[in-house]
């Protein structure tokens, strides 16, 4: 896997988010074989909630909280599908990635969240990479694209890796004492851990 996915993989699923990875997404052609349309690098979907480190059923234990960053701008009673490109470049979307074929493949398998036709989630997508609607049962579905990369904004479409590095490292600085036994066998974050242990500093 590429360690920039590995990267932005494992910075989702710290904040709660359920994961799938370099998706290849195929078509079949008029002449009646199959082609590789793109590689989707990440999709994510996140469920409304707070995310605990330890088991939040011990009062004493309520302060290992919440692992939530605010440049994700979740929203409560939402869920949050991301559909995402990763660059180790400028962030930046690939075309294909709005097509149809391609965002139907995607969203199909989680259609049932939807309250709402795919084709009018998709159609939003194709015009301005975000739609809000109504899910399956109480509350909305957020669907969004997000490029992943180097970039000097954050927003919803947009989160650089350079934030993703930093923010994955200050949580590993603070839950010092509730990751200390886990063993990090993931590439990115166990590197970034390694540097840690090491007595590295990792700076822009």
């Amino acid at each position: 896997m590429d360690i920039a996915v590995n990267l932005v993989e494992n910075y989702l699923r710290l904040n709660g988010y359920l994961t799938l990875s370099e998706f290849e997404v195929q078509r079949r052609v008029s002449k009646g074989y199959y082609k590789t349309v793109t590689d989707v690098d990440i999709m994510a979907v996140r469920f409304p909630g707070d995310v605990f480190i330890a088991d939040p059923h011990i009062e004493s234990e309520a302060e290992l909280l919440l692992v939530h960053d605010p440049v994700l701008q979740l929203v409560d009673d939402t869920i949050d599908v991301v559909i995402g490109e990763v660059k180790q470049g400028p962030a930046e979307l690939n075309a294909n990635i709005k097509d149809h074929s391609v965002l139907h493949t995607m969203l199909h398998r989680i259609e049932w969240l939807y309250g709402l036709p795919l084709d009018d989630v998709i159609t939003g997508l194709q015009r301005k990479a975000i739609h809000t609607g109504p899910s399956c049962a109480q509350g909305d579905i957020r669907t969004r694209l997000v490029a992943f990369g180097r970039s000097d904004t954050l927003s919803h479409e947009t989160i650089s890796l350079s934030h993703i590095v930093r923010t994955m490292i200050e949580f590993m600085e603070s839950h010092e004492d509730a990751l200390k036994p886990i063993q990090f066998k993931e590439p990115a974050p166990a590197m970034l851990r390694l540097l840690m242990k090491a007595g590295f500093t990792v700076e822009k």
